[in-house]
């Protein structure tokens, strides 16, 4: 059955179809309705006009833009009623741009009597799906470039399609029943019900954690499963761990995928660029632009006022001195035009047997930020590695330099007009696994004072991990010998997680050989902690993502991501 609707936002006539025969519809109940709430909230609506799931084709990309992809958008509303009217209309504004073909579904609510609280609409979205890849011809766009978007609810359904395509929700009606109902892709915001401390259709009543919290069983993670992009607030009552637990999964199943978790948000949908970004990079919005190389676009130090530079130790105080050791020193750059107190330090990674604090890892950060209004202290540490004659772990005398240069910072700080209390550090691969050490152990003593400078804590108030290396004892010294996936990969020893731990960002690679886990199995510690950080992974990116990258996809965004991460963080003047 099809038939114009003028719907409720007003000015625009769409299609409107229903997707099961008069009469075959599976588990009709007349307590049910397949309605968005600004239509079944009007005073003239017929319940039992209104019984059989939909979909609503919007009008298609124009053709300039048009990509051959198809977006199915789902609404939450905890399987009782479907309530995002605006979220529908956002995915659909900005999908539609991008060139992507958009269909609303409408399932069965409230929840069924008798049966699980997702059966209804889970059958009606595997029909719905056979609906819109036998559209596909008729409506310019690929069969197989079929991808879902949800929120909260909707999310459920959205993992059920994206996961267990191969279980029949329902028996065969008619001839589209033979038409296969797998998705090429999902965003799921805010999954809800997927732990089994919430499967019921609860909030996750012990927040996701416990050993004995699990996925919940309905998702079958079958050979049809899908690349995704997670999404997820860390304050949800439907557990973030939800998310966490399934992006595990997927990484052990080898199918790429992005996790996006948002520090102190509640039930939500958040960052859809980043989704619009995740479908970029998968090429499900057409060929990627060629890639850019990252120090190619920060050539200017235009934005950099003064310049100071100077060694961390003392002449003869340096502790555990090594002969093939390079001198380690710190570099100020000061903005031309301040715009906050705040310092953030950064430096670069290398196996902890080199580090260069003008490259790739360094340098295009430091003017991002000094564009910004920020003061950044690059950091140039000892390296390469302590003999193996000394004793000395790998990371030691980076450590102790790191703890000299924090404490160096803030007794300059006040005299440069800057805030002491308001100090970040940021570093990248073997850099990372020091930005954890900063950001976790401060109450560590590396070495003895010597000075008064020495007398200042070396604790910080936040740290920016940029694929942190060395972070799970399956890779403490090298690539991750599961991915970082087993239960058995805990985190290295020497991260404390003492009581002046902060909040982090981490942004990892999720093809990365230094598992994009350990950032999630730290984000997920954390958050055990009462402490909210920020992560973002990156599909089918690797180790230095962001060296060069195709513009449009998140390892060429990645800086704005700091940005996002300090504003809230930073007392910005006017």
């Amino acid at each position: 059955m099809c038939l114009s609707f003028l719907t409720a936002l007003g000015a625009q006539a769409w299609e409107r179809e229903t997707i099961w025969p008069k009469g075959k519809m599976p588990n009709a109940q007349d307590g049910q309705i397949a309605a968005m709430t600004d239509e079944s909230g009007q005073k003239d609506f017929k319940p039992e006009k209104h019984r059989v799931a939909y979909l609503e084709w919007f009008d298609a990309p124009s053709p300039e833009v048009r990509n051959g992809s198809c977006m199915i958008l789902i609404s939450g509303g905890a399987y009782e009623c479907c309530c995002d009217m605006n979220y529908i209309k956002q995915w659909r504004e900005a999908l539609t741009k991008e060139g992507v073909q958009c269909v609303n579904f409408v399932y069965r609510t409230p929840r069924p009597v008798g049966l699980p609280i997702y059966q209804t609409a889970w059958e009606d979205g595997q029909r719905a799906v056979r609906m819109v890849r036998n559209e596909a011809k008729k409506r310019g766009y690929d069969p197989e470039k079929i991808g879902v978007i949800g929120m909260s609810a909707g999310s459920h359904l959205a993992l059920l399609l994206a996961t267990s395509s191969q279980t029949r929700a329902y028996q065969p009606v008619d001839k589209l029943d033979s038409i296969p109902c797998h998705i090429n892709w999902a965003i799921a915001n805010a999954p809800a019900y997927i732990t089994t401390d919430g499967e019921t259709g609860t909030p996750a009543t012990r927040q996701g954690y416990g050993t004995d919290v699990k996925l919940s069983s309905v998702l079958k993670f079958d050979s049809k499963t899908c690349p995704m992009s997670l999404h997820h607030g860390g304050n949800d009552p439907y557990a973030p761990n939800g998310s966490t637990l399934v992006y595990r999964q997927l990484r052990k199943m080898k199918i790429p995928a992005e996790l996006h978790l948002y520090p102190n948000n509640g039930h939500g949908a958040f960052g859809l660029e980043r989704g619009i970004e995740f479908m970029r990079q998968m090429g499900y919005l057409g060929q990627l632009e060629p890639e850019v190389s990252l120090m190619d676009r920060f050539v200017s130090d235009s934005a950099q006022g003064q310049f100071l530079s100077e060694n961390i130790w003392p002449e003869g105080k340096m502790p555990n001195q090594q002969a093939e050791q390079c001198q380690p020193y710190i570099e100020w750059h000061f903005p031309k035009v301040k715009k906050t107190n705040a310092i953030q330090i950064i430096y670069a990674g290398g196996a902890y047997s080199h580090n260069d604090d003008h490259g790739f890892e360094v340098t295009p950060a430091r003017r991002y930020l000094n564009e910004l209004g920020v003061t950044v202290v690059t950091m140039k540490y000892r390296t390469p590695r302590p003999s193996r004659e000394s004793g000395l772990a790998k990371h030691t005398t980076a450590w102790q330099d790191l703890q000299r240069a924090i404490r160096i910072v803030k007794s300059k700080a006040s005299s440069y007009g800057l805030d002491p209390k308001s100090i970040g550090i940021m570093g990248s691969s073997a850099g990372g696994h020091l930005t954890l050490l900063g950001v976790t152990s401060s109450k560590h003593q590396t070495y003895q004072p010597i000075d008064d400078i020495d007398k200042q804590p070396c604790n910080v108030q936040w740290g920016i991990g940029i694929y942190p290396a060395y972070t799970l004892i399956d890779g403490m010294d090298g690539h991750n010998t599961t991915g970082g996936n087993d239960d058995s990969a805990v985190h290295v020893p020497e991260f404390s997680f003492d009581l002046n731990t902060v909040p982090m960002l981490f942004i990892h690679g999720d093809a990365d050989g230094y598992a994009s886990m350990g950032s999630v199995k730290t984000w997920e510690k954390m958050r055990a902690m009462g402490i909210q950080s920020e992560l973002h992974t990156l599909a089918t990116r690797q180790h230095c993502f962001q060296r060069t990258a195709s513009p449009g996809t998140g390892s060429y965004t990645w800086l704005d991501r700091i940005a996002d991460f300090l504003k809230p963080r930073l007392k910005w003047e006017k």
